[in-house]
């Protein structure tokens, strides 16, 4: 292309909206921390993955889909809507399945928000429900969680206004794995106005063991205008293939599928995602390893002094203070991969996925190694 060709490209400018999104940062991959540091061995506790691996139904599912990759994917993911109403007691139009929790974010966004509403977030929270709204040029309201990362309806209540469209609430909250009680929940959906579409994003729902916790499935019967996100990434081991749900009401449903792109679910992530759905045994032993590694972790940094937060997820949020990511580099050295919390403003603190036994420990070798070389900030 001729310098004049190059000038008239350049020429082309992109939305406004585009300035104030924040791209959303992964973990490191095992891949990269190999490469910068010539490591053969790294853990990866970064990332909220089942390391107790997928189910061994949807691997099998996979098997045997394979000779059909010739052929497009249902579109509505119908089989697997049919299974997840069956799963959950509701009919298989309450489903729309998506190329992961993030696309759900992303087609509540486009269906609902107008430039100047307002979404309500929790702080700290999920980032990719500011990032959806900020695409669609809405404003986000963040509502600070309280001591211990609590919710609270009240604080919700309080920054509601004509503008208020969509309320998120993540439970339980990554990154802090606290959760909203089943009564405050209901607190805040009897408050809401019925415009405002309430969000209850339970991608770490299995592993909650709170009596009082609720995954919102019983609002959506009750009527309430909820939807609740899922995914199949965590307790099913299925990151790697992309696959989660909404349910809601009919009319929710049909609104979201009028922004859906076709096809947006591969086949081999609809026949994994209906076998894994089934695999009662993956699911009891994977919160069965997630709850003895929540307490392994726990003890060990107990005997180490650094602060945590109880989890009803399958994370744990520490508080290493001034030093976290000189701390965080120091596990990357050392072939450990954990979130550093900087990118939800908790610069102090480190986001740690529980992993198999073994895995738990070498990291809480490794902490108790480089706490040796480091001063500490409590």
């Amino acid at each position: 292309m001729n310098q004049a060709g190059e000038d008239k490209e350049l020429q082309v400018t992109p939305r406004q909206a585009l300035g104030s999104l924040k791209p959303y940062t992964a973990g490191k991959p095992i891949w990269e921390v190999q490469q910068e540091y010539r490591l053969d061995r790294v853990i990866k506790l970064a990332s909220n993955e089942n390391s107790l691996g997928p189910s061994p139904k949807a691997l099998q599912a996979i098997q045997e889909q394979l000779s059909d990759l010739h052929r497009y994917p249902d579109e509505r993911s119908s089989g697997l809507a049919q299974a997840l109403g069956e799963h959950l007691g509701l009919a298989a139009n309450q489903f729309i399945v998506t190329n992961g929790g993030d696309e759900l974010i992303m087609l509540i966004s486009r269906a609902y928000l107008e430039p100047g509403d307002e979404i309500v977030v929790p702080d700290p929270t999920f980032s990719e429900y500011e990032f959806g709204a900020f695409l669609m040029s809405a404003t986000v309201i963040k509502v600070p969680l309280r001591d211990q990362y609590a919710f609270s309806a009240e604080d919700i209540l309080s920054v509601m206004t004509e503008r208020t469209k969509i309320v998120y609430l993540c439970t339980p909250n990554n990154p802090t794995g606290t959760y909203i009680p089943e009564l405050e929940m209901k607190k805040l959906l009897d408050r809401l106005p019925t415009r405002v579409l309430v969000v209850i994003d339970t991608a770490y729902r299995h592993y909650a063991t709170a009596l009082d916790y609720s995954d919102g499935i019983n609002f959506i019967k009750m009527g309430y205008p909820v939807i609740t996100l899922n995914t199949f990434s965590k307790i099913y081991g299925l990151a790697g293939i992309r696959v989660g749900y909404g349910a809601a009401s009919e009319g929710i449903i049909r609104t979201l599928l009028q922004v859906k792109e076709p096809f947006n679910v591969n086949a081999l992530a609809q026949a994994a995602a209906s076998a894994a759905l089934g695999d009662a045994e993956h699911v009891q032993a994977s919160c069965r390893m997630n709850e003895q590694g929540r307490q392994q972790i726990y003890e060990g940094l107990s005997r180490l002094s650094i602060p945590y937060y109880e989890s009803m997820s399958n994370f744990i949020l520490a508080e290493l203070g001034e030093h976290a990511e000189i701390l965080y580099h120091k596990l990357l050295e050392r072939g450990i991969i954990v979130r550093y919390a900087k990118g939800w403003g908790l610069p102090g603190h480190i986001r740690i996925s529980v992993g198999t036994a073994e895995e738990n420990q070498e990291l809480l070798d490794a902490l108790g190694e480089v706490l040796v070389h480091t001063s500490k900030p409590w």
